[in-house]
């Protein structure tokens, strides 16, 4: 039976590197194959080195603009789906049951599609016409607090006191 610690590569497979630059006496010394003079003969070169020309990070723009780090993003459910849901009512946790919306989503209901039957909803967010054809269905509409309300927090770094 073969065993792991049999495993050799084929006869005359492996090479061992040549070891260049050990002195000027054999072959391989005195210049190592790096050829005469020049500046890959010196040392080593970066990779994103131009040779002096504009690097390549210098001569493209910059991005413009920034990313709002208080962004609220809500998952959008229209009444379309609602309707279809014919549940009494809805809240964030039936919508994630039933795989609507993701895990920590905060849901705004949009007013695309009608209401038919009476439907409470929750949510942490409505649109106008949603709100307005919910109500006129018979329903109720109550706003979810944000899970992460209250005032921001002072600024830190240089602040001027009077003293």
């Amino acid at each position: 039976m073969l065993k792991p610690h049999d495993l050799h590569p084929a006869e005359g497979s492996k090479k061992s590197r040549k070891r260049v630059g050990r002195g000027i006496g054999g072959k391989g010394g005195k210049t190592a194959g790096r050829g005469t003079k020049g500046t890959k003969a010196r040392s080593k070169v970066p990779i994103w080195y131009e040779g002096g020309q504009q690097p390549l990070q210098r001569r493209l723009p910059k991005l413009k603009g920034f990313t709002n780090p208080f962004r609220v993003e809500y998952q959008a459910i229209n009444l379309d789906t609602l309707a279809e849901l014919e549940l009494d009512e809805v809240t964030p946790e039936a919508l994630r049951d039933r795989g609507l919306i993701g895990k920590n989503s905060l849901v705004k209901v949009l007013g695309r599609g009608e209401l038919s039957n009476a439907v409470n909803v929750k949510a942490h967010g409505f649109s106008a016409s949603a709100e307005a054809a919910i109500t006129a269905a018979g329903g109720t509409v109550e706003v979810l607090p944000k899970p992460f309300g209250g005032p921001r927090p002072p600024a830190k770094g240089n602040q001027h006191t009077n003293r």
